[in-house]
């Protein structure tokens, strides 16, 4: 079943972002928007709270079934699900899609953290949970948050904001030194060529470029993820716990 969060807000309009982007407000204005985002943050971490541990896929809404790269995300998704993760992804079609069925398709759980838009963007229907935020840069807070591990396959300008945006995090300590895997060598290679030119150029440390594990194979991308979740954070795949139910402020589990 797709479960979908029981009172979804709606997408805002483009003159709201546009408005929110367009520099300060009055200060009631502000204040009220703090407080709708505050709330956003409330939803998500109530939502996702009880997932378990996650592996999150990024990558493009544009490749349909049947393409090479839906394809080899839904491989990703199976096997994730098989190794034991929660697979969460944006929620959308596309590789997320792809990744989500994949998950579905393995017996495993799967995740979907929706952006509602102007022009809506429909959950796809392979997620068990779906959570819908209004503003990206909290979704993708809730994204990183809740994952131990991320998986990059192809995409665009959302996926590479993504890709550098929990590099960084990395890079800087934010978050500790997770696996992130880049699938398919002969999409990301150009990428990594010019990445690793700014070694050359001062502009990053010899070792970033060694942040970013690029493989064609599902079962090494499998292996990269699980042996840091195992040995660094001790996962364990057995029966969780039950939640403790004092706890509103997070919920319990679904």
């Amino acid at each position: 079943m797709n479960a979908a969060a029981p009172t979804p807000p709606m997408p805002p309009s483009k003159d709201d972002e546009q408005k929110f982007l367009q520099g300060p407000g009055s200060r009631g204005t502000e204040f009220a928007r703090a407080a709708r985002i505050f709330v956003e943050f409330i939803r998500g971490f109530r939502a996702l709270h009880w997932i378990g541990p996650c592996v999150t896929v990024f990558g493009s809404a544009r490749f349909p079934e049947g393409h090479p790269y839906y394809e080899l995300a839904r491989k990703m998704g199976y096997a994730l699900a098989k190794a034991g993760f929660t697979v969460m992804t944006g929620g959308g079609p596309g590789i997320m899609e792809a990744a989500n069925r994949g998950a579905r398709e393995a017996g495993g759980r799967s995740i979907g953290c929706n952006i509602l838009l102007p022009e809506e963007q429909a959950p796809n229907p392979y997620v068990d949970k779906t959570v819908s935020f209004k503003h990206f840069f909290v979704r993708k807070v809730m994204l990183v948050k809740y994952s131990y591990a991320f998986v990059v396959m192809p995409g665009g300008f959302g996926t590479l904001d993504e890709l550098f945006e929990t590099a960084t995090l990395v890079q800087t300590g934010k978050i500790e030194d997770f696996p992130l895997v880049l699938m398919d060598r002969a999409f990301w290679q150009p990428m990594m060529s010019w990445v690793e030119g700014l070694v050359d150029k001062g502009t990053i440390s010899k070792e970033d470029p060694g942040r970013l594990f690029l493989t064609d194979s599902v079962e090494d991308a499998i292996d990269r993820v699980r042996g840091p979740a195992l040995e660094r954070f001790g996962l364990t795949y057995g029966p969780p716990p039950p939640p403790p139910k004092r706890w509103w402020f997070l919920g319990e589990r679904r």
